[in-house]
């Protein structure tokens, strides 16, 4: 049985960081790419990161490019999103995702391509 458990959200204000994690489980970590999506209150799913499952590519939209790093460590089955000069309109609770499919080239931005998803953790951002 696949487990994400997302951790690491919480209240800050705007232009402090924070560093979520996802722990996975249940899963060949190493052969999936790993995402994270968010979602505000009354708003669709939105992509905000992937990563290969090498770790060598990384993708973002424009929104969070050069403010967000995600990462993974395969030895520990982790994948990290590192959140710096947070806004406002990042709040959202933020979701963990595994690729449906194993070693795929091009990383999908859409939530449908992900199989297994996280609870979430909500991110706060005060002004």
């Amino acid at each position: 049985q696949v487990q994400l458990v997302e951790s690491g959200g919480g209240l800050v204000q705007a232009g402090d960081s924070l560093r979520l994690s996802c722990a996975a489980s249940g899963l060949t970590f190493g052969y999936y790419a790993m995402a994270w999506f968010r979602q505000a209150l009354g708003k669709e799913r939105e992509f905000v990161a992937a990563i290969s499952s090498s770790g060598t590519k990384t993708n973002y939209p424009d929104s969070v490019k050069g403010r967000f790093t995600i990462s993974r460590d395969n030895a520990k089955n982790m994948v990290y999103l590192q959140m710096n000069s947070l806004k406002p309109e990042d709040t959202a609770v933020y979701y963990c995702a595994a690729d449906s499919r194993r070693f795929r080239v091009v990383m999908s931005t859409q939530s449908g391509e992900y199989a297994y998803w996280g609870q979430g953790t909500q991110v706060t951002v005060s002004s």
